[in-house]
């Protein structure tokens, strides 16, 4: 099967962020394929990766950049595909630059929005896998048996007691 994710981000920096949306693809076993494409450093090839993505297959991009943050508005704006925007936690001002940068997309163009840094990476992953599911049942069950791990990782407590061998 050919790649049905393409993550991209603004800079190999972003990389940090963006490898947890990649292994979460992969513990679903969704093919995905991984590139730099900057808004500002490289418009002409996100412009190229963008109006090509659906004729190679993708159906889902999740884009993630720090900063201003453009990088997920500009591909939505060149494909018919979903966009999830991850916005990279920055060191000036921890991510919200870079949140309010891809939420605030005017009408016309929609980019779904995740939450700043690894948890909106590994939530992108989840939210494509969810959209595939759709078409792909392979996809929805394993995105059916992943949520039920993390429900029984949360239920799984410990018992707080020591044990005999524990005791002095």
């Amino acid at each position: 099967m050919s790649a049905l994710v393409g993550v991209i981000m603004g800079s190999k920096s972003d990389w940090a962020t963006l490898c947890h949306t990649v292994d979460t693809l992969e513990a679903l076993g969704i093919e995905h394929e991984v590139k730099v494409v900057s808004a500002h450093r490289t418009p002409d090839l996100l412009f190229d990766y963008a109006a090509g993505a659906a004729d190679r297959g993708l159906e889902v991009i999740i884009a993630g950049a720090g900063g201003a943050a453009h990088l997920p508005g500009m591909a939505a704006a060149k494909t018919p595909l979903p966009v999830l925007g991850v916005p990279v936690q920055s060191s000036m001002l921890s991510g919200v630059d870079s949140l309010l940068s891809i939420v605030q997309m005017p009408a016309g163009i929609p980019t779904g929005t995740l939450a700043i840094g690894r948890a909106g990476a590994i939530n992108a992953a989840l939210l494509a896998a969810a959209m595939l599911g759709n078409k792909y049942p392979a996809i929805r069950e394993a995105l059916e048996a992943y949520r039920a791990e993390q429900t029984q990782k949360v239920l799984d407590t410990p018992d707080p007691r020591p044990t005999d061998s524990q005791e002095t």
